[in-house]
């Protein structure tokens, strides 16, 4: 597992077409990929399971506990991206409500345009 920032301060301010924002790269793919959003509402929880496929867990709104194969929970909050490689054991929860974007794909690298947050290697 590991968990990267699409924070505004990771972002680059865009000024093409007389625009004026910031732009947080988060991943580009060649092959098809599975978006959706999750709400997780109080007390929400996505139970332990492998990832069928690469996944990339966004946090837009609220914040939670993820963790791998270990029991060792991670605090995750907005604007942060938890990623599991295929077959690796995850689970998610939120005492308080989370809203998440899914990602999933085969060629998922999110390394190649986000900064690592934390390393939580299991």
């Amino acid at each position: 597992m590991e968990i990267y920032s699409f924070t505004q301060s990771n972002g680059k301010r865009i000024k093409q077409f007389q625009s004026d924002f910031i732009m947080s790269r988060i991943l580009h793919t060649e092959k098809p990929v599975h978006i959706a959003s999750m709400y997780l509402e109080e007390n929400g929880i996505i139970g332990f399971h492998q990832a069928v496929t690469a996944q990339l867990l966004l946090i837009v709104h609220g914040c939670g506990l993820v963790r791998g194969e270990l029991e060792k929970f991670w605090n995750v909050q907005a604007g942060d991206a938890v990623f599991w490689k295929k077959g690796e054991w995850h689970e998610t929860k939120s005492l308080n409500g989370l809203t998440a974007i899914v990602i999933e794909g085969e060629e998922l690298d999110p390394s190649a345009y986000m900064t690592r947050s934390f390393c939580c290697y299991e």
